[in-house]
């Protein structure tokens, strides 16, 4: 039973409940007003009920059916390809020291060898500088017998001019004594 109020129905809002609020004072009017809304959302909250179990069973629905499946499988997948992850780390990480003992040879044998080059090359060194002392000594000893040779010589030779040295004058002094008698006489 729903009845309008005597006044305007365009000036005052319709009456609820078969009351006219536009009598009523005003903090009655705005509870009755709230009452309203409170009632209108408890209208909309009881629609929504069937809604909301429906979303409910379908989650509980689609978890039971697809989700927990899936999410076991996705386990099972992550616990498969652990495995050889891990494995694969645990070659890289070998690998890793093996490459490590590798550089680590390789620089024991680098050193090494250089090592070894380096008495070689001193060995070398040692043996050449012994060879240019030996030459030299030997070189040293030849000058010196080829002084002492070339000493004796150049005493022969004075001993041999000083002995050839009367009969050279001797000669010089005749040539030089003798006079042509004539000069035409030469020319002939």
């Amino acid at each position: 039973m729903l009845s309008f109020c005597s006044e305007s129905a365009a000036l005052s809002p319709p009456c609820s409940f078969g009351v006219c609020t536009a009598r009523l004072p005003a903090a009655v009017q705005a509870k009755n007003f709230v009452m309203a809304i409170v009632h209108q959302l408890g209208e909309l909250f009881l629609g929504a009920v069937p809604t909301v179990l429906l979303i409910l069973i379908f989650y509980s629905f689609s978890s039971h059916c697809f989700s927990k499946p899936m999410l076991a499988v996705m386990a099972e997948r992550d616990a498969r390809s652990m495995a050889p992850r891990k494995a694969a780390e645990a070659a890289q990480s070998a690998a890793s020291e093996k490459l490590k003992q590798y550089q680590d040879a390789l620089k024991r044998a680098r050193a090494q060898i250089y090592a070894e080059q380096e008495a070689a090359r001193k060995k070398l060194l040692d043996e050449r500088a012994n060879l240019l002392k030996d030459a030299r000594a030997k070189s040293a000893t030849e000058v010196a017998n080829a002084k002492e040779h070339v000493a004796a010589e150049l005493l022969a030779a004075r001993g041999d001019m000083e002995a050839a040295i009367p009969q050279l004058a001797a000669e010089i002094a005749s040539r030089i004594l003798e006079t042509p008698a004539s000069p035409s006489r030469e020319v002939r």
